[in-house]
């Protein structure tokens, strides 16, 4: 059995390796199981990470980014990532943080968000042969030859671990009412046996993780070193929240992807474009590579000057994940939206083959509204422009004889056009 919680050691001032101080410098540091041991370790030798990822879709979004990050973060330092696909566990599904059971995917719908998900890690890390490439591992090599997972497939779904009250990832089910199985409840032993499965075949000795995952990450290094005596280490990133408190990630209309397919380049822009201002300097350190001096710099901007650092912070952020062009593309488009009152470019378009469309289907059509009632009531609210002028009834019908911008509010526009 796995003993007592490990040791959590407070984050030391000074650090002797590059990794561990460019970690500090950039606020990716939350917990350190051993900060000692694993900064005299980084500081002499090449050290392999890793971060896990389940192919639950076939793209990552914003909220992952920030872990996909450390990986980044530890080959910049000199060191080896890998980044580990959960093709094993997910078809299992992490119950950390979740309020209900995942659905069950396909073998092939698995491989197929696998393959999206590479598209991500192929821009920010380098895959290559040397001592600090970065390797791509599919855990089910290992966790199928298990002959472990049919059997939860077919039997855990079956049986609910509700008084299972000592994991801290079935707390939340249980305290609002939601069952948890006996399937998901073995996610955390998989992810355990994942950690020891990479030291043993790669010579892993760090998992890194969001802080939901602290439990996870000491149940594998207690199991590493019980089994194998091998010494590993864990790291956690603080979970990102924006200064007024919401999740990182999320928008009115969903999970900002990280994936073109997912979500255009525009958009993705504009979220970064659209921070808080108080979020400015600590996105940029986590987020981007542009120099500390700078982003110091950036963050003391006072007044409407601020939106200087967020368009950079838009700039930089979208030219790791989606490239410079993509970035160069968005920033066109803002001015000539915002600024110059033009429709720009790469806005959300809604082709009509009519003369007409009703400004309610218009709406839904680009994604600014999720139903008739939500439009209508954007519109009675004031929220709703065309061509810069309030739509005051919902009952209007536009004309799309050429080109016409339709606004929700103030930041999301939309292009509608004849087919």
């Amino acid at each position: 059995m796995l003993g007592a919680p490990l040791h959590i050691e407070a984050t030391m001032t000074e650090y002797k390796s590059d990794l561990l101080r460019l970690l500090s410098e950039r606020g990716h540091i939350h917990q350190l199981t051993d900060a000692q041991g694993l900064d005299a370790l980084a500081a002499k030798e090449i050290v392999v990470g890793y971060n896990g990822y389940d192919a639950t879709a076939p793209s990552l979004h914003v909220g992952n980014l920030a872990s996909v990050m450390l990986l980044r973060r530890l080959q910049q330092a000199g060191h080896k990532p890998i980044a580990l696909m959960g093709g094993g566990t997910t078809k299992i599904g992490d119950p950390s943080g979740k309020d209900t059971s995942r659905q069950m995917l396909t073998e092939e719908i698995i491989a197929s968000n696998i393959a999206g998900i590479r598209k991500v890690f192929d821009r920010l890390l380098t895959f290559d042969d040397s001592a600090t490439g970065a390797t791509l591992v599919n855990n089910d090599e290992w966790l199928s030859k298990l002959g472990y997972i049919d059997l939860l497939r077919d039997v855990g779904p079956h049986f609910t671990v509700n008084r299972m009250l000592t994991f801290d990832s079935v707390k939340l089910r249980l305290d609002r009412e939601q069952p948890l199985t006996f399937l998901e409840f073995n996610y955390m032993i998989l992810q355990a046996y994942d950690f020891r499965e990479l030291a043993l075949r790669h010579g892993c000795r760090l998992q890194f993780g969001g802080s939901d995952q602290w439990g996870n990450i000491v149940n594998g290094i207690e199991l590493t070193r019980r089994m194998n005596g091998i010494e590993v280490y864990g790291a956690t990133t603080p979970l990102l929240t924006t200064a007024d408190g919401a999740k990182m990630g999320k928008s009115v209309n969903g999970a900002i992807w990280l994936n073109e397919e997912q979500l255009p380049n525009y958009d993705f822009w504009q979220f970064w474009r659209n921070t808080d201002d108080r979020d400015v300097g600590r996105f940029l350190r986590i987020f981007t590579d542009v120099p500390l001096d700078e982003i110091a710099r950036l963050e003391a901007l006072q007044g409407s000057e601020i939106n200087a650092a967020k368009t950079v912070l838009a700039n930089e952020v979208t030219a790791l994940i989606r490239g410079r062009e993509a970035a160069e593309a968005a920033e066109a488009t803002a001015k000539a939206t915002f600024a110059g009152g033009g429709l720009g470019q790469n806005l959300p378009t809604l082709e009509v083959g009519e003369p007409t469309i009703s400004v309610v289907e218009a709406l839904i059509g680009l994604g600014f509204a999720s139903s008739r009632g939500e439009a209508k009531r954007l519109i009675a609210g004031g929220g709703a422009r065309l061509d810069g002028e309030a739509i005051t009834d919902d009952a209007a019908v536009i004309a799309v004889s050429a080109e016409r911008r339709l606004s929700s509010g103030k930041k999301k526009h939309g292009i509608i056009k004849p087919a």
